[in-house]
Formats: C-alpha cells, structure tokens, sequence
C-alpha cells in the first residue's frame, strides 16, 4: 500500500506558499522520517496528508484512489501536546472508545495500565497521554499514522519506551508511519529512510 501526496500546493490566506509543487510518497512497510526546522510546514504538510486541512492545488492519494472524505481517516495524526487533543471533561476509557472499541494486546504493548483508564487527562503525564493517543489513532482501519514530534517535549525514558512501542506496533500491524521531526540522531534511530522536506517543497 502507498500514500502519496502529488504536486501539493498550499497559502494560507495573506501570506506566500508554504508548501509548492511538493511531491512525497511512502509505503505500508516503511518509516520515513521528514526531516526540517520548525516553521518549515511540516506540520502543515502532516494535518493535509490527514484530512484536517484542505490543500490549493494537488492530491493525496492511497493506491492511486483518492481518500474518501467521510468515516475514519486511513491516515491519522498524533500531535505534539497529546493534552489538547483529548475532551478534559471525559475520562481515559471514554476517550479511547471513540474509534470503537480499544484493541486489548495494543493497549498491553504501549503498556497503558488499568488504572490510567479511569483519570482525566490533568491526572496523567504527558507521556501516559501520548501512549493513549497512540491507542486511539491504530484501529484496524488504520493504514498510515503520522507522528508530529510527539515525544520532544518527553523526558527521555518515556521517549525510548514509545518509540519502542510505536516501531513494533507499526511491524506487526503492517502500518506505515511519517516521523515528523527537527532531530536527526532520532530519525536514525527511528526511521528507514529520512526526507529533507526544502529538497521536495519548491519554494
């Protein structure tokens, strides 16, 4: 399986091109680290592969077909600060319901403990969260998952322990996975191949 983003294009209102004539492509079996310093638009280029923004010109395409823009996204998107995603007002398990109901052995790999399921997110740490919002983005529908520098703000335990994770996650479930980053010795770690995004942005 392939996701590809074709001859993106994309301004937000007054200002120049972020992204220009951008051309970028990964496969299931992949993890391709996207390389770039911040305000680059890497995470511009992450929230149209997902869904959340429209591009001006271009296509992001699975297989050659366009995504449906209805139902689960193939493509989800895990943030930075996994605390502005989640509802204050629900606990855990409701959350991680969302998408349905939460994959047992994925819940054992990302080592998220029983107890965690009933705190709201200020009861938890920023890395309890993220594993959580790991867990609500891989569902069985669930083909590409893109990772916005979600660990840079963890200490570096929690860093090794989610990587960990997501790597064998992803190994396992035949998933394809963006790393989005500023931070090369981690797309080294990480990644099998790494993307300079001013090499494929035409601006």
């Amino acid at each position: 399986m392939i996701l590809e983003a074709k001859n993106i294009g994309f301004r937000y209102k007054n200002s120049g091109y972020i992204l220009k004539n951008l051309d970028f492509s990964i496969s299931s079996n992949e993890r391709v680290a996207l390389l770039a310093k911040s305000g680059y638009g890497k995470t511009t280029l992450a929230r149209i592969m997902s869904g959340y923004l429209k591009q001006n010109w271009g296509e992001v395409l699975i297989d050659g077909e366009e995504i449906p823009g209805s139902g689960f996204h193939p493509v989800q998107l895990i943030y930075q600060h996994p605390e502005k995603t989640f509802n204050p007002k629900w606990k855990m398990k409701k959350s991680l319901e969302e998408n349905g109901n939460p994959d047992e052995k994925l819940i054992d790999l990302l080592e998220i403990k029983g107890t965690w399921l009933d705190r709201y997110p200020s009861e938890l740490s920023g890395g309890e969260l993220q594993r959580f919002a790991i867990a609500r983005a891989i569902t069985q529908e669930t083909k590409f998952i893109i990772a916005d520098e979600i660990t840079a703000m963890l200490d570096g335990i929690s860093q090794a322990q989610i990587w960990h994770s997501l790597i064998e996650i992803t190994k396992k479930r035949n998933i394809g996975m963006i790393v989005i980053t500023h931070n090369r010795e981690l797309a080294d770690k990480v990644c099998t191949s790494i993307v300079k995004l001013h090499e494929i942005n035409n601006i």
